[in-house]
This record gives structure tokens, C-alpha cells and sequence, in this order.
């Protein structure tokens, strides 16, 4: 049996599952599902008092999911919630959850600033370009042979 050269794309969708398979065994050694990791980080990145459809958009993940970890994590003392514009309810941190952040998402976030702040400002900004226009143009031909673009 002859090995065929892996094409760019090829490697290229490989490598984008390595990093999920590498942000999902965080998860599972920190002890916590992808869904909660996604949810704490959105939280770091959007800051407290942010929605769930905010942290959706932000971690490219299904409404129903975000919605049944969302109130899990309440049960659990780790989210509260507050009113906001019409129906809309505002998530918030409780102290717990603060605490869990601190010692459970922000060591990653710590550690992707690291790696980031390993390679040249050059090198880092070419990387975001380079994939926002792949993501980009393959949503551009989604939408031509298929009617709609996923998110």
C-alpha cells in the first residue's frame, strides 16, 4: 500500500481538528464539558452581564446547548441571572463561579496568551488574516452551491 500525499486542505482540516481534540482533553482534564468551557470563556471574553445569544455568536455553539448548560450552571450556584432588554436575561458570574474562572479558565487563557506572545506580532496577525479569509471564502462558496453560509 502506497501513501497519497496529504493535500493542503487535507492538512489544513486536520490541524483545525487537532486544536478542537486538544481544547476538548483540556475540558476533560479540568473536568468540565465543552459546553461549560465555552460558556466561562465567552464570559472572560465578553465580560459579566453579557446574554446568551452573545455567547452563542461568540463560541459558534447551538442555542439549545448554550440554553442547557446555562441553567445547569445556575442550579449549581455558578451563574445567576438578571433582567435585561425585554425577555432578554443578563448572565452573571456568582462569586463560585468567579472562583471557578479563575482556576479553571483562566490558566487556559493564560496559557494561549503565552503561546501567542511566542511569535512574532507579524507572524500572529498573518495567521487571524490569513484564516478569517479562508473562513471567508468558504463560506462565500457554501452560499453559491448550497443557498446559505453556516455561521
Amino acid at each position: 500500500m502506497t501513501l497519497r500525499p496529504i493535500s493542503k486542505q487535507n492538512e489544513l482540516n486536520r490541524l483545525n481538528k487537532a486544536v478542537s481534540e486538544l481544547y476538548h482533553d483540556l475540558c476533560v482534564q479540568i473536568g468540565m464539558s465543552d459546553s461549560v468551557f465555552d460558556i466561562f470563556y465567552a464570559i472572560a471574553a465578553l465580560g459579566d452581564g453579557c446574554c446568551q445569544r452573545d455567547i452563542c455568536d461568540y463560541a459558534f455553539t447551538s442555542k439549545q446547548t448554550i440554553h442547557s448548560a446555562i441553567h445547569k450552571l445556575e442550579k449549581e450556584g455558578l451563574l445567576s441571572f438578571s433582567p435585561g432588554k425585554g425577555r432578554e436575561m443578563l448572565i452573571y458570574l456568582t462569586p463560585a463561579g468567579e472562583q471557578f474562572m479563575r482556576e479553571n479558565v483562566t490558566p487556559v487563557i493564560a496559557m494561549e496568551n503565552e503561546v501567542i506572545s511566542q511569535m512574532p506580532a507579524e507572524e500572529t496577525d498573518q495567521l487571524i488574516q490569513l484564516t478569517r479569509k479562508y473562513l471567508n471564502c468558504l463560506r462565500c462558496q457554501s452560499n453559491q452551491r448550497f443557498g446559505t453560509a453556516p455561521d
